[in-house]
C-alpha cells in the first residue's frame, strides 16, 4: 500500500488547478447530478514532484469540529483519485515503492476523514495521540477490505455500476474501489449519504478552482 507520497495542502483561497493539471491521470469527482459547491483539496506527490493522488471536495468545506453537533451540520463528500502503479523503484533509486491498490485509496480516504474529526470529550492536548492511534487503525482496516468491518456497495462510475468496499464510523463513512480508467477511487464524507453518489471523470477542473 503506497503511503510514501508528500501531501501538498494549502488554504482554499490559494488553491489553484495548476498542480492537478500536472497529473498524468484523470481526476474523478461526483457526477453532474451534484449541483452544490466544488473545491480543490490536497495533492500527494512523489519526491520528484510526480502527482500520485489528490482530493476533490463537494458540499460544505469541512473543518475540525470539537463538538459533535457542529460536525453533524456539515454535509460534504470528498473523492480521492489514486494513480494505479506497479511496484517500482523510488525516485532516488535507493529503494522500492509499493504498488498502489484499492487499499491505498481506502487508507487515504480513512486518514482524510480523521483529519476533520475530533471527539467532543477529547482534551486538546491529547488529540495528536488519539489521531496517531486512529490513523494506525485506519491503515490496518484499509489492508483488510475483505474483513468484517467492510460491506459491499455498488455505485456508478462513468455511468457503469462498480463495486466498492464501504464502512461507516461514528465520524462519517468511507468507501474505496477502482475504475476502468487506470485509477483507484476513495471517498469519505459526512451528512451526505454514500448510497446516492455517482462518480465521473472531471472534464473541467475550473468547476473546482
Amino acid at each position: 500500500m503506497e503511503t510514501t507520497s508528500r501531501v501538498e495542502g494549502v488554504p482554499a483561497a490559494r488553491r489553484t488547478a495548476e498542480g492537478f493539471l500536472r497529473a498524468p491521470f484523470a481526476w474523478y469527482g461526483l457526477d453532474e447530478a451534484f449541483t452544490g459547491p466544488r473545491w480543490l483539496m490536497q495533492l500527494g506527490t512523489a519526491a520528484d514532484g510526480t502527482v500520485q493522488h489528490g482530493s476533490l471536495g463537494h458540499g460544505d468545506e469541512p473543518s475540525i469540529k470539537s463538538d459533535a453537533g457542529g460536525a453533524e451540520k456539515e454535509r460534504f463528500a470528498v473523492v480521492v483519485t489514486v494513480a494505479a502503479s506497479p511496484v517500482r523503484r523510488s525516485g532516488d533509486g535507493t529503494g522500492v515503492l509499493d504498488a498502489t491498490t484499492v487499499s491505498s485509496a481506502a487508507w487515504l480516504a480513512g486518514s482524510g476523514l480523521l483529519a476533520y474529526t475530533w471527539p467532543p470529550q477529547l482534551d486538546h492536548a491529547l488529540r495528536d495521540d488519539w489521531l496517531e492511534q486512529q490513523t494506525e487503525a485506519a491503515f490496518e482496516l484499509a489492508d483488510d477490505l475483505d474483513g468484517p468491518e467492510w460491506s459491499s456497495l455498488s455505485l456508478p462510475v462513468d455511468g457503469v455500476p462498480m463495486p466498492f468496499a464501504y464502512r461507516e464510523s461514528e465520524f462519517g463513512w468511507i468507501l474505496a474501489g477502482t475504475t476502468s480508467a487506470g485509477v483507484h477511487l476513495g471517498a469519505y464524507g459526512r451528512g451526505m449519504s454514500a448510497y446516492g453518489l455517482a462518480f465521473a471523470q472531471v472534464a473541467d477542473l475550473g468547476l473546482y478552482a
